[in-house]
């Protein structure tokens, strides 16, 4: 279409004025129509709760590993960064993993068995790690609770819905201090990002997505077996428990978490970390109204029972959640709050704030269809209504990291032991972790049934 001379008269009028206008913001502002620079904060961990001097031996909280595989020797390891307590005994059913507990502790001198009850009947274990197969979870926890030992349980809390209450049950029952293992809630990068959630500086945040992806077989559980690993050095009928009964099978051992008889797949292992730690920095404390699934088995078909990729929306009251995990591709660790103020995203163990800029701007597109005498009318009345001393600089983009060395395991850990002492209740307590589980069970429910899972507060249910 030709332009005609009164056209283009018209529209240079509209670009002066808005040039005008950015003139106007320079000058009140200063900012020569750039960003301002990014600002980068190195996040300072807080002092480990327990006493960094010596402890007196009567203050020393004794605990014990009841499990002591990967997750288990992770425990154990960070446990020594850990003033003021001591590992007194471990347990596992492969032998081979009690060798692995004692070099994780660096003391070859602890004490191991294959039943955990032995540990639960000596009188000088105060506390007790759960880090065994999630179907395991609920009859381990609920002795530990009759013997009257504290608990830091590892996630998901629960392998079924019902396990968890009876579990906050056991633990209300016994009046025991638990916390649950999803160590980003301790996260000194968590805190700084519920700090901003909780000062208002997001706005109103309607939206979340999150996804933790990887792309190895180490990632999707894919574990090599141990060339000692056979009926006799790993005690099968136990390791089964209430699962269903089968024939010795080493893969089922060790990668369990492909199956559904012992883990949640991908939910239970990943999903839960998220839901944590959108949980902690919204201060979620209600269950998800629905979940929403889909995914697929494309890559791993090694016999699991699990997706190798899933997806869930889940509707909590006041915002909605995307996760997604894949092991498919390696995206790694990601959380973005979308407020109407700014956005929070969290990668890993770093957390970027960016602010939206939300100051008022002259509509630059509908008035194109609006006569030259409206358009300068509406801007003309659009200055007027927004003086210079109204505009306001935009905040510059926040940065925040750890130090080098940092471990949100290690505070997670301090901060249960620390409880142990005080005998006050953790963040993430046995109610805080059977709702992050629910948020599990409510993915699965919903991928395997094909359908829209619905959380019955009243009956402590899942429904169609």
């Amino acid at each position: 279409m030709r332009r005609t001379a009164k056209h283009n008269s018209l529209q240079a009028k509209i670009i002066q004025r808005c040039a005008i206008r950015r003139q106007f913001i320079r000058v009140g502002t200063g900012v020569a129509g750039t960003a301002a620079a990014a600002k980068f904060t190195l996040l300072q961990p807080k002092p480990l709760w327990a006493s960094p001097r010596p402890v007196a031996p009567s203050d020393t909280v004794r605990f014990a590993s009841i499990g002591t595989g990967v997750r288990g020797c992770e425990l154990l390891s960070a446990s020594t960064r850990v003033p003021g307590i001591e590992c007194v005994a471990v347990c596992d059913l492969y032998d081979s993993r009690h060798a692995a507990a004692q070099e994780a502790v660096k003391n070859p001198s602890v004490p191991a068995t294959r039943n955990y009850r032995e540990i639960l009947d000596r009188k000088d274990v105060d506390a007790v790690i759960i880090a065994v197969p999630d179907h395991s979870h609920r009859h381990v926890f609920e002795d530990a609770c009759a013997a009257g030992k504290d608990i830091y349980c590892e996630k998901p809390m629960s392998h079924t819905v019902e396990d968890g209450f009876a579990m906050i049950s056991a633990a209300q029952k016994a009046n025991r201090i638990v916390q649950i293992g999803s160590q980003r809630v301790s996260s000194i990068v968590y805190a700084q990002c519920k700090e901003l959630y909780d000062s208002g500086q997001l706005g109103d945040v309607y939206s979340i997505e999150a996804y933790w992806d990887r792309n190895s077989p180490s990632g999707a559980w894919v574990y090599p077996i141990p060339p000692d690993a056979s009926e006799q050095t790993i005690d099968w009928n136990a390791f089964l428990g209430s699962a269903p009964k089968r024939p010795f099978s080493p893969e089922r051992f060790f990668r369990w978490r492909c199956f559904s008889d012992y883990g949640e797949g991908l939910a239970g292992d990943l999903f839960v970390h998220l839901i944590s730690g959108i949980n902690f920095i919204t201060g979620a404390t209600a269950v998800p109204k629905r979940a929403q699934s889909a995914g697929g088995l494309f890559h791993f078909k090694d016999g699991r029972d699990f997706p190798d990729l899933i997806e869930t929306f889940y509707d909590y009251p006041k915002f909605r959640v995307y996760l997604r995990c894949n092991l498919n591709n390696d995206q790694g660790e990601f959380i973005a709050f979308y407020g109407t103020k700014g956005t929070a995203i969290i990668r890993g163990q770093s957390l970027t704030f960016t602010p939206q800029d939300t100051r008022p701007q002259p509509e630059g597109y509908s008035i194109y269809g609006w006569p030259a005498k409206l358009r300068d009318e509406y801007l003309e009345n659009f200055a007027k209504e927004h003086p210079l001393y109204e505009v306001k600089v935009a905040e510059a983009t926040q940065n925040f990291g750890v130090p080098e060395g940092y471990s949100d395991l290690v505070d997670h850990e301090a901060n249960f032991f620390h409880a142990v002492r005080s005998r006050k209740k953790v963040v993430e307590n046995e109610e805080f972790g059977n709702r992050a589980a629910i948020g599990c069970h409510l993915a699965n429910y919903a991928y395997f049934n094909n359908t829209i899972a619905t959380w019955d507060e009243a009956g402590r249910r899942i429904k169609a």
